[in-house]
């Protein structure tokens, strides 16, 4: 699964303002309504929803918040990059400033898992997570987070 199969152009923000988490999640909500056409009171919903079971502020600046919903047809995703670090209960008490949003139809059971798992693979990359931050410019990121990785030969 690459990131291309989650994210598109459109659902990348480089500059969101929040002051807090459930203002980055009601933004992010409100843009993932344009990108699905799911209203944004049930995107809001089920990833508060999630973040009450426990935060999914996975370290290192990082979230990963997302959900499911009968509504949606396929995985979306949604990236966006802070302009200031906000607090998010992540697990190493950091500020958080990379957001990946995943959300996924109902009955996307591992398909669901092996999008998490490839995002959270992506954002634990120092390296990646540096470059990411070191632009504000929507194009750059998409192009960073879809970048393929080189294979080396076997």
């Amino acid at each position: 699964m690459d990131i291309t199969d989650l994210l598109s152009p459109r659902g990348v923000i480089a500059q969101l303002r929040a002051a807090n988490k459930k203002q980055a999640l009601q933004e992010l909500a409100r843009r993932a309504e344009t990108i699905s056409g799911v209203p944004e009171r049930r995107i809001h919903d089920v990833l508060l929803e999630r973040e009450r079971l426990g935060s999914t502020g996975i370290g290192g600046g990082v979230a990963i918040p997302h959900g499911k919903l009968p509504e949606f047809d396929r995985r979306h995703g949604l990236f966006a990059r802070l302009e200031r670090p906000i607090p998010f209960d992540a697990i190493d008490n950091q500020p958080v400033d990379l957001v990946f949003v995943l959300l996924a139809p109902s009955g996307a059971g591992a398909d669901h898992l092996t999008a998490l798992a490839r995002v959270s693979r992506l954002l634990r990359d120092q390296a990646m997570c540096g470059k990411l931050r070191g632009t504000d410019n929507a194009d750059a990121l998409f192009a960073l987070l879809t970048e393929q990785p080189e294979t080396s030969p076997a």
